[in-house]
């Protein structure tokens, strides 16, 4: 069953979350850092969050029947995220295409997770915010793609503490919930 393996693997997305929020962190404390080293942070950040659904896609494949579908939007941020490091002196407008290209996957899946998990599980609300602050997230950064580098930090830096905290939240709910016989 999907919501025991999710039980059993609590930690996954309080460590997506502690990464996220150490980035937001960095990217507040550091505004004026130049841009390439800014696409560097963002790409480490894709890159583990990637590496991270993953492993998850693969480990939940006998439970979940979506596992193929969350591999590929593993794959696709490891591959954003090493397009991040293959080329950090992309354009602005591309570095804001590949966050908000990022952004809306993310955010879509969460969505389509909360529904799925609507009937098991009490609180998919956070997955649901989740997934609204990733759409909102990519919706503000193709409102305007030529935004000042400073205006781009900061909403980045908003979305990566934002989607952190939730994260850590589902996750420490995901282990609070009861275990389940096997059915």
């Amino acid at each position: 069953m999907l919501l025991e393996t999710l039980k059993r693997h609590w930690w996954v997305p309080v460590l997506r979350g502690v990464a996220a929020i150490i980035f937001g962190i960095i990217a507040f404390t550091h505004p004026v850092m130049a841009a390439a080293t800014l696409v560097l942070f963002f790409g480490a950040w894709v890159l583990i969050d990637g590496i991270f659904r993953v492993v998850g896609a693969i480990g939940h494949r006998d439970s979940d029947p979506d596992w193929g579908f969350n591999l590929i939007i593993g794959i696709l941020g490891v591959i954003v995220g090493l397009l991040t490091f293959h080329a950090p002196a992309i354009t602005a407008l591309a570095l804001v295409i590949y966050i908000a290209a990022w952004a809306l996957m993310i955010g879509a899946t969460e969505i389509a997770l909360a529904i799925k998990m609507r009937r098991e599980i009490k609180g998919e609300w956070f997955l649901i915010l989740m997934g609204l602050a990733s759409i909102i997230f990519a919706g503000l950064l193709l409102w305007n793609p030529l935004a000042g580098a400073a205006a781009l930090i900061w909403i980045i830096a908003w979305y990566a503490v934002i989607m952190g905290v939730l994260a850590i939240i589902f996750g420490f709910r995901l282990r609070s919930l009861p275990t389940f016989a096997a059915r």
